[in-house]
Formats: structure tokens, C-alpha cells, sequence
């Protein structure tokens, strides 16, 4: 976005730190670091030792001087800029990167990167296991024809190709063998990274296309074109938002299942188990031998919140939908939430930020969110009494 020269010059403080900190955290990305390369051989491990074995997972080596990028973080004269609401967003800002940072230089250390983890994803509160309890309790639902894994990763770029027509910007597919999620987005490179030896049914296509293009790569594509490099880089707690919307997105266009609810519900558990001490072998334990999920999936789940040590992010999802649906219901608009990677947070922020003529209305909307698709009323029923 071309900015007025008028409102450069009025606030030349906010633009100069902002680009510094974009230097900075194009360094930065934990998903990066923290997914271990080499899922498939732990897995196989584990399997073969009846489960009782944790896995060892390996992780890439740090690719930059942890020490020298905390200095720079915090050797930005924060106290130009005027205004005190944007003042205390860059400092909020700042001190997220920080601690993202610390979680990276920590990786493996359990005791270390746990407590790290928690301080940028927090831990899952009682009404966000009771939340996940509730949901468990609902019978399951199918067989459907449309949940069966009959899709390869090239069928599956066939099919996100297709889907992003809609959307007026550039898809960048990528395979990898290293992400913990059968396909995620990449927000440094603009990226949709699908995993190289998964399978996908119709219905989880359907579901990666709306969560993945639909909203994470909207909100990059939406934040690269605000004046404020902090939209697209990303802003303090922006995970429980995006995931939410994301989720929201699953529910929107019909996609969303009850056995896709009850994942979700299985990762706030799993990530409740860290806090109580559990180890892997506990963890795998309590979703497949106890909630009986199949063993694959209960690895999966497993695994992600026991990467580099003990990772919460998974938590965030269910809430996030918790919080997205009800604004939905109370009819608010998303659209202040599409315009990066933000957070529900800061929205009174954003707001100052459009008022000052340094943010832009979104280019890129969310098409599920135009009407509601969903025909599964025991969905509507749980996301209507979650607390």
C-alpha cells in the first residue's frame, strides 16, 4: 500500500521501528524449528515398543545469535511514539518475539521450552477442558463418503489450485516431510506446504482449503498490503484468533465434523496433560487407550503437544472457535480480524490504527463467511452451549 507522504512524515517513529522489527523477525518462525524432522522413524519406534518407549525427535539447529537479536528487540526507542495505545502494542509486540525467541533456543529442553511455550500460549483454563470434556461425550457420527483417504498430495495440490481461483492472489505449494500437520501455511515464505506421504478424503480437502487458503492465507495476503509491517509479521496472541476463524471457516462452508470437533477437543486435553506432568507414553495413553482414538491420529495429537519439550498451541484452537462463533452469533463482523495476522485483543488498537490512516480496509475476504453452510445440527447445538 502506497502511503500519504503527510502521514509518513506525522509518524515517521511508528514506520522506522516498525521496519526494524520486520528485520528482525523475518528470522522468526517457531513452527519452523519446533516441528521434528523425523516424525515418521519416532513413530515407528514408538509403535514397535508397545508404546512404552518415549520417542527421541530431532529438531533443526538455531540459524541465528539468540542473544544478538533480544539486544536489537529491546534497543528500539519505543518512547517516540506518541501515542500511547500504538506505544504499548510494538512494547507487547516486542516482548511476544522475545519470548518466541526463548522457545526456540530451548527446544528439547523440556523444563525450559515448557515454561516458554506457556508464556505465549498460556495453558488450557477448566471451561476449556470441560469445554473439550462435553464435546467428547456426543456419539459419533457416519461413516460418510466423503471421509475416506483416497487423495494423494498431488491430488491434493490439484484440488487447492482449483479452490484458490477464487481468491485474486498467488498460491505457493510446496511438499515437505517435516510439519506436523498434513498441510499448513507458511506466512514468511506465502507458502501452503502440504505433507508428502498423506493421504486426505474429500472432507479434509475441503477442510484444509477453507482453514489454510480461506483464512491463513487471506490474513497474509491482507496483512503484506497494510502500510504496518506488524499486520503480516503478526501481533502479540494472534494464534487464538486465526485458529478460530480458521475452525469457523470449516463450520461456514459445511465442512466442519463432529470427529473433526472431537480433535480438537483430544489436543486441548493432550495439552492439559503437560501441566499434570504426564509424559509421552501418558499423553498417547489417555487419547487412544482411554478416549480410544486410533493410534495414528492419537500420535499425531500426541506429539504435537509434546514437540520441543511441551507445546500448547494446540489449545487455542478450540477456544478461538468458542470466541469466533459467539461473535458470529452476535452478529459482529470479521472483517477487522482478516486484516493480518492479529488479535481479538487489540482490535480497539487497530481501530486507532484506521482512524490514523495507518491501516487499510482488507482486500481479501473470506467467501465462506458470506453464508452459513453447515447442515449438522449437533455441531450447531455444542458450539452454541460451549462456555
Amino acid at each position: 500500500m502506497i502511503v500519504e507522504p503527510e502521514i509518513l512524515n506525522k509518524h515517521a517513529a511508528i514506520f522506522e521501528i516498525d521496519a526494524n522489527l520486520d528485520r528482525l523477525v523475518r528470522r522468526i518462525e517457531l513452527l519452523t524449528h519446533v516441528n521434528p524432522q523425523n516424525i515418521e522413524k519416532a513413530k515407528a519406534g514408538f509403535f514397535a515398543s508397545k508404546y512404552t518407549v518415549d520417542p527421541e525427535f530431532r529438531y533443526l539447529k538455531l540459524k541465528f545469535d539468540s542473544y544478538k537479536l533480544h539486544r536489537l528487540f529491546f534497543s528500539q526507542r519505543l518512547e517516540r511514539i506518541e501515542n500511547d495505545e500504538i506505544r504499548k502494542l510494538y512494547q507487547d509486540t516486542i516482548h511476544y518475539y522475545s519470548n518466541m525467541i526463548q522457545c526456540i533456543e530451548s527446544i528439547g529442553d523440556k523444563r525450559k521450552f515448557y515454561y516458554n511455550s506457556l508464556r505465549i500460549y498460556g495453558t488450557p483454563k477448566e471451561k476449556d477442558v470441560n469445554n473439550a470434556k462435553f464435546i467428547l461425550h456426543f456419539k459419533n457420527q457416519g461413516p460418510f463418503e466423503d471421509t475416506d483417504k483416497i487423495y494423494n498430495a498431488e491430488q491434493a495440490k490439484i484440488f487447492f489450485e482449483e479452490f484458490s481461483k477464487q481468491y485474486d492472489f498467488p498460491l505457493n505449494i510446496k511438499f515437505s516431510t517435516s510439519i506436523a500437520a498434513n498441510a499448513m501455511v507458511s506466512n514468511s515464505t506465502q507458502s501452503l506446504l502440504i505433507k508428502k506421504n498423506a493421504k486426505f478424503s474429500k472432507n479434509q480437502l475441503q477442510t484444509l482449503a477453507n482453514h489454510e487458503i480461506g483464512v491463513h492465507l487471506v490474513t497474509t495476503y491482507n496483512g503484506l498490503l497494510q502500510p504496518l509491517k506488524i499486520f503480516s509479521n503478526g501481533l502479540p496472541n494472534n494464534v487464538e484468533t486465526q485458529e478460530g476463524l480458521a475452525v469457523f471457516s470449516e463450520y461456514m462452508c459445511g465442512a466442519l465434523t463432529l470427529k473433526r470437533l472431537k480433535l480438537l477437543s483430544y489436543r486441548v486435553l493432550a495439552s492439559d496433560s503437560l501441566i499434570k506432568g504426564y509424559s509421552f507414553s501418558d499423553t498417547f495413553n489417555l487419547i487412544h487407550g482411554h478416549y480410544k482414538l486410533n493410534r495414528d491420529e492419537a500420535f499425531t495429537i500426541t506429539m504435537r503437544a509434546h514437540r520441543g519439550g511441551g507445546f500448547t498451541k494446540d489449545r487455542l484452537y478450540l477456544s478461538g472457535l468458542v470466541k469466533i462463533f459467539n461473535r458470529y452469533i452476535n452478529n459482529q463482523s470479521m472483517d477487522n480480524l482478516l486484516t493480518g495476522k492479529v488479535s481479538m485483543d487489540y482490535e480497539n488498537v487497530i481501530l486507532t490504527l484506521y482512524n490514523l490512516g495507518l491501516a487499510s480496509k482488507i482486500t481479501y475476504h473470506n467467501n465462506a463467511f458470506l453464508s452459513c453452510l453447515n447442515t449438522n445440527s449437533t455441531l450447531e447445538l455444542i458450539l452454541k452451549n460451549l462456555k
